[in-house]
């Protein structure tokens, strides 16, 4: 890697309640993680981001934070949290952890102090608590509604048992927007940085960066016809990407710069492209996430505008992009790329909606494949290297989104079931008691990781084989740029980059190398598909080296 780590980092997302259960309470924890850090090493990942293990109520997957300075009994302790740093360490892993600061658990003591004192108070300042409208403020102070649906504001009963003032949660009732506005949060969230930095975390990546800040005054929004916020296509809600966020980056780029070994920041921001450079720069945050690459549709056209914008814009910002296909929030891209031409990502997958699963996997691994050839860093979202698909048939009771309990959607925990280690062990090698939060279908023990291990051709050798190959012909680094290759038979893209062609084909047909003239003579590394050695596999990808 380069002497900044991240630049080329590939970066493997750990969701630890679905990633392996040491207790069998069947939830995930961080011991079960430390045990498993030698599958990522041999992987051949170089750095692991852990969504958020801190002290919550779980009304969100720990998204919502109850103490940002302590681990949740249900994954541990701080002591596992630096068990897991050091071993880390000692496998030349670094750690990412999630930070959360756009909101906090309705239970922490803040909050509840804000409650306890009323309005007017230095506690309820801390949250953006305003009066009502309406003759005996019964309605709420804007327009404003929920991520996860309904509306964006609750009432609270004041101490004297009167209802008093409303608080702004841009997600769920559970989740009060911190305010930033009072330098007393500034001051606290510095202090979070320090304290985990000063355990040796190498990085952070920010949840909702783009929404701390809100319009000065709270103005209404425009509404659609469903009475959802307008969102005009290429634009955020009216609560997020407001100036201000920047600054709050701009504060805390010094304190990552005082500590040694490059540590990062990574933003989390659903922003327009166009406004990526004002988050990105040296004193700025590090890198934010490209998830127009994650969205873009199967196809020649619309995957090569993905990857060109974000690289031109890279070069602009002297920051390299970052690639991802699959995290915690979107339906897994193995399921996604099942559907033609439909390729929705939010919400979750409904039992109604019944996608070609093996033309999924084969454009999911072409796509990986893809991504993993491009200069910058990559992020995966654990399981994708085994190929694993969204879920749809989880029993409605079972589900925890807040947007499911909301407003009945199917939510993200699709994308969150817990992951297959060993296709004939209780819960697939998740738990040793065979107990696990969320249910696994049959279909999770056919791509168990130990069915996979050392077979050739299986998702998860492919992907073993592109990472190291990645690290040994320095895909990530940003050199010599990528070229894209314009006499090309239709339907396939083709881009050149650090000596390595890459070949995706995206029709259903194999097509022969003979039309590419560029690959003559040259080595195959690795294909997402098996084939003959003149042709490109229908739905697949392939790299040739010179």
């Amino acid at each position: 890697m380069s002497q900044q780590w991240w630049r080329d980092a590939v970066v493997y997302q750990v969701y630890p309640r679905s990633f392996a259960d040491s207790d069998g309470d069947g939830m995930g924890d961080l011991p079960g993680v430390t045990a498993r850090l030698p599958y990522l090493k041999d992987l051949g990942v170089d750095a692991v981001w852990l969504s958020p293990f801190y002290v919550s109520p779980q009304n969100d997957a720990g998204y919502d934070v109850a103490d940002y300075l302590d681990v949740d009994p249900r994954f541990g302790t701080l002591a596992d949290a630096d068990e897991l740093v050091s071993r880390a360490h000692g496998l030349g892993l670094k750690v990412i952890v999630d930070l959360v600061p756009n909101h906090s658990s309705s239970e922490h003591p803040l909050f509840q102090a804000a409650l306890a004192a009323g309005p007017g108070s230095p506690e309820r300042d801390m949250y953006v608590f305003r009066e009502g409208r309406g003759e005996r403020g019964e309605l709420p102070p804007n327009n404003w509604t929920s991520i996860f649906h309904g509306d964006g504001w609750t009432r609270v009963t004041e101490p004297d048992g009167t209802p008093g003032q409303w608080y702004l949660h841009i997600f769920d009732t559970t989740q009060p927007d911190w305010n930033w506005e009072n330098p007393a949060v500034h001051e606290m969230f510095e202090g979070i940085l320090r304290f985990w930095l000063d355990r040796g975390v190498d990085g952070f990546r920010v949840d909702v960066a783009h929404g701390m800040v809100k319009p000065a005054g709270l103005p209404d929004a425009t509404l659609n016809a469903h009475g959802l916020i307008d969102i005009p296509e290429g634009e955020v809600p009216i609560y997020f990407d407001n100036d201000g966020v920047v600054e709050i980056y701009r504060q805390w780029r010094p304190i990552l710069d005082e500590y040694d070994g490059d540590r990062m920041m990574v933003l989390e921001a659903w922003i327009p492209e166009k406004r990526l450079p004002l988050y990105i720069g040296v004193d700025r945050a590090h890198q934010s996430f490209n998830f127009g690459f994650l969205q873009a549709r199967w196809g020649v056209e619309t995957m090569r505008a993905a990857i060109e914008g974000p690289l031109a814009l890279a070069e602009s910002v002297d920051s390299p992009t970052t690639w991802v296909l699959s995290n915690h929030d979107v339906i897994r891209h193995a399921t996604r790329y099942g559907f033609d031409p439909d390729h929705r990502f939010g919400e979750g997958l409904s039992r109604a909606e019944v996608p070609d699963a093996a033309l999924g996997l084969h454009r999911a691994r072409a796509a990986s494949l893809l991504m993993l050839a491009l200069p910058g860093s990559a992020y995966l979202y654990q399981g994708e290297e085994l190929g694993l698909p969204e879920v749809a048939d989880i029993p409605d009771e079972l589900r925890e989104d807040p947007a499911h309990k909301r407003a009945g959607v199917p939510g993200r925990d699709g994308c969150r079931v817990p992951l297959p280690w060993r296709h004939d062990a209780p819960a697939y090698g998740f738990s040793p008691s065979g107990e696990s939060w969320l249910p696994q279908p049959d279909a999770f023990g056919e791509l168990a990781a130990d069915l996979q291990e050392g077979v050739a051709g299986s998702t998860l050798e492919m992907y073993r084989t592109a990472l190291h190959l990645r690290r040994e012909l320095g895909l990530g680094e940003h050199a010599d740029g990528v070229t894209f290759l314009e006499d090309v038979p239709a339907g396939v893209l083709a881009l050149e980059h650090a000596g390595v062609l890459v070949l995706v084909n995206t029709t259903d047909e194999d097509i022969p190398l003979a039309g590419i003239p560029a690959s003559a003579g040259r080595e195959a590394l690795v294909a997402s598909a098996a084939g003959t050695a003149d042709v490109i596999p229908a739905e697949a990808a392939l790299w040739l080296r010179r």
